[in-house]
């Protein structure tokens, strides 16, 4: 068997074979036979190669930094977690009180001008659980999921849900992303009624921008990597800077403004740092298996109803939509529309009602509401209902991400003109086969979770992303072509 270094094969005299190595002689040189004498010169040059190369190693080693890798490293494996969590952390401010938890203390009064908003604070912004009401209404082991949010809580729920994410970083130079948990939503809903002069309903946001200003993180980047929740309409926020008397505050007009990403229940379809995020419904799952129990039990629903109007007329508007609306549902449906009066009953903290409705009809009418949007669209669908849409900007060009891409695969479009032209509401949705409701009614079952709120906590859904999780990829998407742009 050949050494690993020349052929060193001898006879059985000692002599070395013919073409062997010649020993290298002298009074230095004891052995005769010196082994490194023996190897080849081209096998020499190799060894010398690979020694010379180990000992670089060692001296990189003792002169790096850390002197050697941090014991962790040498025996912790890399986390699932930690490789998942890569470009998607986030980094939450700690504000001063006054920008959020103070609002909690001013429920009774300061926060609506009508009516205590307490309740809403509830369950980390869920609201009052409503397991007791609709009990017969929906399945007696998802009972515990249902809440009665208030559907401009949006800021509460986002925070919450931002505390509890899995890829939230306590250290902000590791942060992708950050996120300023400030509820200005809830500091001007008073504000917005009422005689109150423009400085009064700037003052929170001017302190909050401000504040903002003076961080190093928000210095590092002006803001182009920061994330704030508007719990309102984006109309709300737009209050041009000089025009006092204009509705709403001039927050989205404030220098500070112009680089953060705005996440709001209706965007402003031409402004390309907003995303428009579904309202917040009565339903927070636990689990997937809350999930798909609600959506096995809505499938099996007896639809007696074509189609349902909730819905009041606003008599006080000339040529009022709604009242159209209310009178083909009345007098021309022949008993095959359903009405809620939202002008008697409130429908807009949510009743037993408006879902019982909702799931007892093929279609839902969906007119647009304060702005173009409205909860009721999503209390629709989540009850397995088709909205029927008179407003491309009601949906469509609103919830990217969230409802499916192919507006007719879940939804049907009458042109406002065309109802008000005479076009009946009845003959257009009787138009639809059975068996195409069937398909377009599970579409709207199958994207349930991607509107819908999970309960915030540290383990809910596993498999199933909800409207939180598609919040998250938007917000990055937005970020980084937003980087790209800044880069260009």
């Amino acid at each position: 068997m050949s050494p690993i270094f020349g052929d060193l094969v001898t006879e059985n005299n000692g002599t070395l074979k013919k073409g062997s190595p010649k020993p290298i002689e002298g009074r230095n040189n004891p052995n005769p036979n010196p082994i490194f004498s023996q190897i080849p010169p081209g096998r020499r040059t190799l060894l010398l190669f690979l020694i010379l190369l180990q000992l670089s190693l060692i001296i990189f080693v003792i002169q790096s930094p850390n002197g050697s890798p941090p014991p962790d490293s040498l025996h912790r494996p890399i986390s699932p977690a930690v490789s998942e969590c890569d470009g998607r952390r986030i980094y939450v401010y700690d504000l001063p009180p006054m920008f959020n938890k103070v609002f909690k203390d001013k429920c009774i009064n300061e926060l609506d001008p009508w009516t205590s908003k307490c309740d809403a604070f509830q369950n980390e912004g869920l609201g009052p659980l409503a397991a007791e009401d609709v009990a017969g209404i929906v399945p007696e082991e998802i009972r515990p999921a249902w809440y009665w949010t208030d559907h401009y809580w949006g800021e509460v729920i986002f925070h919450n849900r931002m505390l509890n994410y899995k890829c939230r970083t306590m250290e902000p130079e590791s942060a992708t992303a950050f996120y300023i948990p400030f509820y200005v939503g809830l500091s001007v809903g008073k504000l917005l009624w009422g005689n109150y002069s423009a400085q009064e309903r700037d003052r929170s946001s001017v302190m909050m921008m401000n504040w903002i200003q003076d961080q190093k993180w928000w210095r590092r980047s002006n803001g182009s990597d920061h994330v704030m929740m508007l719990g309102r309409l984006t109309w709300d926020f737009r209050r041009l800077i000089e025009e006092d008397n204009d509705w709403g505050i001039s927050l989205l007009h404030m220098p500070a403004m112009k680089n953060i990403i705005r996440l709001c229940v209706e965007r402003n379809p031409w402004d390309h740092l907003e995303i428009a995020v579904p309202y917040p419904t009565i339903f927070h799952p636990r689990t997937n298996q809350d999930i798909l129990s609600w959506q096995n039990y809505i499938r099996r629903c007896n639809r007696t109803s074509l189609f349902t109007f909730v819905g009041g007329a606003r008599e006080t508007i000339k040529n009022d939509f709604r009242g159209i609306l209310l009178n083909q549902c009345l007098n021309n449906s022949g008993g095959s529309c359903r009405h809620m009066d939202c002008a008697r009953t409130s429908c807009v903290s949510g009743t037993t009602s408006i879902m019982e409705a909702f799931l007892s009809s093929d279609f839902c009418l969906q007119p647009r509401g304060d702005g173009y949007t409205r909860r009721s669209v999503f209390d629709c669908m989540l009850s397995g209902s088709i909205p029927v849409f008179f407003w491309t900007r009601t949906a469509y060009l609103q919830y990217e991400g969230f409802v499916p891409s192919d507006k007719e695969s879940y939804s049907v479009f009458i042109d406002r003109r065309d109802v008000r032209n005479g076009t009946s509401i009845k003959k257009v949705l009787e138009s639809y086969s059975k068996g195409r409701i069937k398909r377009m009614r599970e579409k709207v079952i199958e994207n349930i979770p991607n509107f819908v709120y999970a309960k915030p906590n540290r383990h809910g859904l596993t498999t199933v992303r909800d409207a939180f999780d598609i919040t998250i990829d938007e917000v990055l998407k937005k970020k980084y072509i937003k980087g790209r742009q800044l880069q260009s």
